[in-house]
This record gives structure tokens, C-alpha cells and sequence, in this order.
């Protein structure tokens, strides 16, 4: 079964120096864009982290410091990674908690913006473990009886996820043939930040996730104590946690003024 798209569709493997959104960096991305008419669309890059590439990392995706050392770094090719995904949809195997968190965090880094309003999110994995509950090497073995060579290679990762996504809507007839009817049948996870530092209550409005406020409104707690939100500016979150504070702050000074 062909998978029916209104728009296009990235799928995004990233290989990197860890798994800390907040502090690691890209070395490897390939993007494989599917249009709504099939054609599709490759880019793959190199990338310099400006960082040491930690010894446990290259053992995993085999990329060691020498091999990205005349690579460009991540700001350089910024903007043409952004042209390239222009308004697509997203996916990835496990991207919605981490792929799509640093890519765009490295673009906050780079100084670029990315609009992701009304961009879907169509993470692979989501729907494999809502499924069958198991991994990309397990998965691609499953739903297309082929073992997965070179594994944490960015390509052979990315060819994998479509190749399964395309097997998935064919064994589960009511995932449908879109984006908008698999995210309908698996659950589309609605997200303030990609670290998940914060979430949505019942009434949807925003809330902590961690710490001594867990549970309460962040507008409330920022309201009442401006102290943590200079406190969480200036330790150890993602920028675009940062980014979407100061958005709830400025959103909760302008009604206050009215």
C-alpha cells in the first residue's frame, strides 16, 4: 500500500556525539523527502560538532573526529538543511524525543528559526510500539523480513524507517494511508517542549514536568515566582525549552496588561 500525501514528508535519521539534547551536537544527517507525487529527494551531510566526539559514540555509529574534521559545522549548512525540509511533515524512528528535539535545537543554535506550527510529527517508532513494541533492527526484520545492515549508519537507518512505514500501513489496514489517519489511530502526542520539561493539563494549559512546580500551571509559577524562570534561563535546558518559557511569560505579561 502507497502512503497518500498532502503535503511532503522528511524522514530524519541524525548520528551524534550523545544523547544530552541540550549539549551534544550533529555529526551525520540524512533527509529522504517524499513528495505528495512520489518523487523523492535525498541530503546527506557531514557535520564538524566543534566538540570531541566521545570514544562510546564512535564505537556505536563508527564516526570518529578525524573523519568529520573538514566537514562543515552545523551553522554553515543550516540554511540549506531548512530549504530542503521546507514545509514537509516529519518522521523518524524515535524522532519525536530525539531526532526532531536536536535538530531543531541545533537550528536555535544556528540562529535559524523553523516554524513547526501545524507541521505533523509522524514518529516510526510510535507506531512499531504501539504495534509490536520493538526495535529498528527487530522491526525491519519483522515487517520486511530483511536483516539491517550497517545499523546506526544514517542512511541505511533512514531507508529502514520508510521501508517499514510502508510496510506498517499495509499489514494495519486502520492506521489508513495517510499522515493525518495514522496519527488519528496511534495518537498524535501534543508537546510544549521538545525536552518535555513542560506539558499540557486536561484543560490545556501549560504545566511543569519536573521539580519542586511539577504539576502546576507554569503561567502561575511565573507569575509568582520570576525567580524560576531567571533560573531556568540560565541553567542547563535546551533553547528551545528556554524559548517557549519566555513565549508562556511574555504571553502571560501581555494579559495582564489588558
Amino acid at each position: 500500500m502507497a502512503l497518500k500525501l498532502s503535503r511532503p514528508l522528511a524522514v530524519i535519521d541524525l548520528e551524534t556525539t550523545g544523547v544530552n539534547i541540550a549539549n551534544d551536537r550533529i555529526i551525520e544527517i540524512f533527509i529522504l523527502r517524499i513528495n505528495p507525487d512520489g518523487a523523492k529527494q535525498t541530503k546527506h551531510k557531514f557535520i564538524n560538532p566543534g566538540m570531541p566526539i566521545p570514544a562510546e559514540s564512535s564505537a556505536i555509529h563508527g564516526i570518529t573526529d578525524d573523519k568529520v574534521a573538514d566537514a562543515p559545522l552545523f551553522k554553515t549548512v543550516a540554511n540549506e538543511l531548512k530549504q530542503f525540509i521546507g514545509n514537509a511533515d516529519l518522521a523518524g524512528f524515535n524522532s519525536n524525543r530525539f531526532d526532531i528535539p536536536l535538530l531543531m535545537e541545533e537550528f536555535l543554535r544556528a540562529g535559524i528559526e523553523v516554524d513547526m506550527t501545524n507541521r505533523k510529527l509522524l514518529d516510526v517508532q510510535q507506531i512499531f510500539h504501539t504495534m509490536e513494541k520493538r526495535t529498528l533492527s527487530a522491526a525491519y526484520k519483522f515487517y520486511c523480513s530483511k536483516d539491517l545492515i550497517d545499523a546506526h549508519s544514517a542512511e541505511a537507518d533512514v531507508t529502514a524507517t520508510w521501508e517499514i512505514l510502508l510496510a506498517q500501513i499495509s499489514r494495519y489496514q486502520q492506521l489508513g494511508d495517510t499522515v493525518d489517519s495514522i496519527l488519528s489511530e496511534i495518537g498524535e502526542e501534543k508537546i510544549v517542549d521538545f525536552a518535555r520539561r513542560m506539558s499540557f493539563d486536561s484543560e490545556g494549559k501549560e504545566i511543569f514536568n519536573f521539580g519542586k512546580h511539577k504539576g502546576k500551571r507554569v503561567e502561575d509559577v511565573l507569575e509568582k515566582e520570576r525567580q524560576y524562570y531567571d533560573w531556568m534561563m540560565h541553567g542547563e535546558f535546551p533553547l528551545h525549552t528556554k524559548q517557549k518559557l519566555t513565549e508562556i511569560l511574555n504571553r502571560t505579561l501581555l494579559s495582564k496588561k489588558r
